[in-house]
């Protein structure tokens, strides 16, 4: 079997995928990216690991139940986007190979059989898997946002990649809600620089990804960085080939992406 790439794709606007009107139009290129997202791997995964935005936790932790409840967190939208269900199986037995996996590279982690599936795990998966057949483990970002340990955790979890496990960070390449439209200019050079930078090797890669502050466009497209981190675990579960641009899309005047690592 070949073996399952990692991947760093949009989890989307809120629950915007499913809404109606403008809100939903604005958001249509990158569900129709993520409902093809099958074409971009060599089979169907036997499951998922997700690595999501929006859990920042002082060890990283995995869920381990093996029914995870819905986190809605996001406010403002419709009552019937509260009602939104992704009933996918968890999967303990990944969880904890996985926890298992990053302490034996000497950092700690932890399963966590309580915590539910926020947003950017169960919102892009119900677009990607909407026959939920597919167990899913979510992965929290470790609270110090570092670059670099990211890229470790994600080199720690690359074996899984051979037992066809997917491995997916669940972001936004671009991620300046308040400057939305006056900073979008700067989301085209940054994502001209990612495209650069993530077709290095894992080493390069690391390397660049813990100086994207100094990018252009950087700062402008991350006021902070959590939704970046994801890929930074994508990228460091890849191997030295170089990463691959699977789509460019975008989202009003702002540009989006997505990445591969083989």
């Amino acid at each position: 079997m070949t073996r399952m790439p990692s991947l760093y794709i949009p989890h989307g606007g809120g629950p915007s995928f499913f809404m109606q009107g403008e809100r939903k139009q604005r958001y249509q290129a990158t569900e129709d990216f993520l409902r093809g997202i099958q074409n971009f791997l060599p089979s169907k995964p036997s499951a998922i690991l997700i690595i999501t935005a929006h859990w920042e936790t002082h060890i990283p932790s995995f869920t381990g139940g093996a029914h995870p409840g819905l986190i809605y967190d996001y406010y403002g939208f419709p009552p019937e986007t509260y009602a939104l269900q992704y009933p996918a199986p968890g999967l303990p037995a990944l969880a904890q190979r996985a926890a298992d996996l990053i302490v034996q590279s000497g950092v700690p982690a932890v399963v966590d059989p309580d915590y539910g599936w926020d947003h950017g795990v169960f919102i892009p998966l119900k677009v990607m898997y909407p026959q939920a057949d597919i167990p899913v483990v979510a992965m929290s970002l470790h609270e110090s946002l570092d670059p670099k340990l990211h890229a470790h955790l994600g080199q720690t979890l690359r074996p899984l990649r051979d037992d066809n496990v997917l491995i997916v960070g669940a972001g936004m390449s671009y991620h300046n809600l308040r400057q939305f439209v006056e900073h979008a200019p700067a989301s085209y050079a940054f994502h001209d620089w990612l495209d650069k930078t993530l077709a290095g090797t894992w080493a390069e890669r690391s390397h660049g990804l813990a100086n994207w502050q100094q990018a252009p466009g950087g700062i402008d497209s991350h006021p902070r960085e959590e939704h970046l981190l994801p890929l930074m675990v994508a990228s460091g579960a890849g191997s030295d080939l170089p990463g691959r641009a699977i789509w460019r899309g975008e989202i009003g005047p702002t540009c989006i992406g997505a990445w591969a690592f083989d």
